[in-house]
């Protein structure tokens, strides 16, 4: 048996809404159930010896594997990832024929971290707002109730007492959750010129940034719970749209225990194999857990996964797609439901027998006329979330008619420019999912001769980085640039990853003479617009440097 992790799980998360403490194991198959008994015992003994009789445990199997939890109060979660490692430590030495630790020792050390932890005020500031019917939001510096423009904020040292509060004045702002393995960025900055339209002031967070109104007030990743609470906490948000990325929903859970519209848009295979996730089923079930606190979902009718777990979910579901009705959603539609389709060449809504249209294909311009296929599907996405959300008919077809999807209104993803005559497209696409939709967009676009730009960050596996290499191997490009990434190595050797991608492409059939090598992505940029002539089109997968390569490219544009 082998601990990879240990950690508190603050939010709803994939083993159940509840906080609480985790530890991630490995072990065989032929050892987990008696470490899962075991461990479950001791879990058992040490929370009643430390007086949290009314706590549970939790334990989730997975391939090599098992995570092992117990739930504990909000204001002591540190104190509980000792609890369930004094469970984990036990359990083991008592398998091994080892002496097991005094339980009542341990116990009187564990006490006197709990107490230590333990903030009255924190709680009943979290009852509170409970029977007020509003949020409640914390972490280690901060806590809040309501969200966005009905919000108000204190730091944990200084909570005031519940019952002094203009409760009131105190209130939620719509709220929207968005997951997916690809296509988040561009959906929650879709809606929130949706939300513009509408007349709203929105708060959205990203994998790029946070931005309120529009202004950005945080650059960098902020697609976890921390970009989360930013948005939620700001006075100026009125609708809130999350991006909420795998990641964070794995290591802490979510930052909210409730929100208006949850939406799955995609699960394809990438992150394989962390934090006990090692298939797309078991990473479509992470994603789900966004949908537990919803009471209505988005989601994807063409995604097998997504629509697998969506037909069974038990609560309203507002479908999209991108082909012909299926047996069964033609059903759900005729029984009553929503769904978002492309039907011949419009983008239109269907509940019942009534069916709305909302614009042509041509009038979307990120849908570049149906060539962005992917980006069709974000704003049918889109589409039904701002409406779960209350938008009217007439702010979401503002916001799909005026959403560019060019650097300024989506920057990293699909930028098109003019070079010397060449069509230059940057975009983030960093999983085989997303690849094979940028691949189908280009071969899409008219062009003379075809270059892809391709990388991988080290933390992949082998089989994820082949796969890029063979679906460009056979996408009909003509010249193929590697790059290496030394901020992305993540643990492998200099060149390792392209060197593995080189090898999968001459495996795959492509020719080595139409593939070169660079020492950094700038330097790829830089090869590529040399190769480049008029009519042809270069495919920049951009991972490091977004600003820098937009500026660079901006500054050459025709």
């Amino acid at each position: 048996m082998e601990q990879l992790d240990s950690r508190r799980l603050p939010g709803p998360n994939l083993l159940w809404p509840r906080p609480g403490a985790v530890i991630d194991v490995a072990v065989t198959e032929a050892e987990r159930s008696a470490l899962l008994t075991t461990w479950e015992r001791q879990a058992r003994c040490i929370l009643d010896a430390v007086g949290w009789q009314s706590q549970d445990t939790c334990v989730r199997s997975f391939e090599g594997g098992a995570s092992l939890a117990i739930s504990a109060p909000l204001d002591a979660l540190y104190a509980a990832t000792e609890v369930n490692e004094w469970a984990l430590e036990s359990a083991c030495a008592s398998l091994a024929g080892e002496p097991v630790p005094d339980s009542s020792e341990a116990a009187e050390r564990l006490r006197e971290i709990i107490s230590d932890e333990t903030r009255p005020r924190l709680l009943a500031l979290r009852r509170a707002a409970e029977a007020h019917g509003v949020a409640f939001l914390s972490d280690d510096d901060q806590a809040s109730v309501g969200l966005g423009q009905g919000s108000l904020t204190w730091a944990v040292g200084e909570l005031p007492d519940a019952s002094s509060l203009p409760w009131d004045s105190i209130h939620d702002v719509p709220l929207a959750l968005v997951t997916g393995t690809n296509g988040k960025t561009t959906t929650v900055r879709l809606l929130a010129c949706m939300a513009r339209a509408a007349d709203l002031r929105p708060g959205f967070s990203s994998t790029d940034q946070v931005v309120v109104g529009d202004e950005v007030v945080e650059s960098g990743d902020w697609s976890g719970p921390g970009g989360a609470r930013r948005v939620l906490r700001d006075t100026g948000t009125q609708v809130a749209l999350l991006e909420t990325a795998r990641g964070g929903m794995l290591r802490r859970g979510l930052a909210v225990e409730r929100a208006d519209v949850a939406a799955v848009l995609n699960v394809g295979a990438d992150h394989l194999g962390e934090w006990g996730v090692g298939s797309v089923e078991a990473l479509c079930e992470g994603k789900f857990v966004v949908t537990t606190v919803a009471p209505l979902a988005v989601l994807n009718a063409d995604d097998e996964a997504v629509s697998r777990a969506g037909r069974t979910l038990g609560k309203p579901v507002i479908w999209f797609s991108l082909q012909p009705p299926s047996p069964w959603l033609s059903e759900q539609i005729a029984g009553g439901g929503r769904a978002y389709l492309w039907e011949d060449g419009s983008l239109m809504r269907r509940e019942g027998g009534a069916c709305e249209k909302l614009l042509d294909l041509d009038e979307l311009p990120m849908g570049l006329g149906g060539a962005a296929r992917h980006n069709v599907a974000n704003a049918l996405a889109a589409a039904a979330i701002a409406e779960g959300l209350g938008f009217a008919l007439e702010a979401i077809v503002a916001g799909l008619r005026s959403f560019r999807g060019d650097d300024a209104d989506n920057p990293g993803r699909m930028n098109r420019f003019q070079v010397g005559g060449a069509e230059v497209i940057v975009d983030f696409a960093h999983n085989p999912h997303g690849l094979e939709a940028m691949l189908n967009m280009a071969c899409a676009l008219p062009a003379k001769r075809r270059l892809v730009l391709l990388g991988q960050a080290g933390d992949r596996d082998d089989e994820a980085i082949g796969e890029l290499a063979r679906l460009s191997a056979t996408s009909g490009f003509d010249h193929v640039i590697l790059k290496d990434m030394e901020g992305h190595r993540r643990g492998r050797e200099k060149g390792e990853v392209a060197d593995l991608l080189a090898r999968e492409l001459k495996e795959a059939g492509f020719p080595l003479e139409r593939c070169s090598r660079t020492q950094s992505e700038a330097a790829g940029v830089e090869q590529a617009l040399e190769w480049a002539e008029p009519g042809d089109l270069l495919l920049l997968l951009i991972h490091e440097d977004c600003a820098g390569v937009l500026d660079r490219i901006r500054a050459l544009q025709d």
